[in-house]
């Protein structure tokens, strides 16, 4: 498979986030803990300041806007989305956020040098183009720009497929898992410095506490094929 390019297209992936933006969050909130798990992870990386532009993309029911806000009020948040089904849950929830609507993840409607920080949760394993999508971001930010992105690995596709089937939820579309070994190469290929790479979210799903232990042991074993079983991969860089 050519890794510049997916066998599905932006529109498909819109129309799946449409077909199931009423059960979206519904769906999110039955794993609630693991689920907010990436908005705690995510500032703690942004390292925000005052002024502070930041696109979060894509953004759906734009939860992630009141973390940046609560730990940075004075952060201009820019919430990007291709499905306009999302678009409409988050303002009937959030009728104060910013959001710009997304015709697709190859050419964003921002302009060179627009945000200083820039958010990208388990957006990259949708795009029908991955390279061209971080070249995207990497044009939208600032020189000193900083991007925290997440997605699953590879080794997620199994575990996705048996939580589907066992508890349901709202379904991932059109996607692939890459590697990390390839997010990491297009990362370097876009012109992002690697920062730091961090497996989290060993055990999804069960009792709070078994989770909470779950996340201290992967902690321990970062850059282990354990942090590779992790179904949320952080990567932390800035643009250089």
């Amino acid at each position: 498979m050519d890794s510049r390019k997916n066998q599905w297209t932006d529109k498909e992936v819109e129309q799946h986030w449409d077909r199931v933006a009423s059960v979206y969050v519904q769906e999110n909130n039955k794993v609630k803990e693991a689920h907010d798990q990436r908005f705690k992870e995510s500032v703690r990386h942004l390292e925000l300041y005052p002024g502070a532009r930041v696109l979060n993309i894509t953004s759906r029911d734009c939860e992630a806007n009141d973390y940046i806000t609560r730990d940075q009020h004075d952060a201009e948040v820019i919430n990007a989305e291709i499905s306009s089904g999302l678009m409409k849950v988050a303002q009937s929830i959030r009728p104060y956020v910013k959001q710009v609507k997304l015709s697709g993840y190859s050419t964003l409607p921002f302009e060179n040098g627009a945000f200083s920080r820039v958010l990208s949760l388990e957006t990259l394993e949708h795009v029908a183009e991955p390279q061209e999508f971080l070249k995207e971001l990497y044009r939208v930010s600032q020189p000193d720009a900083k991007l925290v992105l997440s997605c699953p690995p590879a080794t997620s596709e199994i575990p996705y497929k048996i939580f589907t089937l066992l508890f349901g939820g709202h379904g991932e579309g059109p996607h692939r898992f890459p590697s990390s070994r390839e997010v990491k190469e297009w990362l370097k290929e876009t012109g992002w410095e690697l920062i730091l790479h961090k497996g989290t979210v060993l055990l999804p799903v069960g009792p709070v506490g078994l989770q909470n232990a779950a996340e201290r042991l992967i902690e321990r074993l970062q850059n282990t094929f354990i942090s590779e079983l992790g179904i949320r991969q952080f990567y932390v860089c800035k643009k250089y």
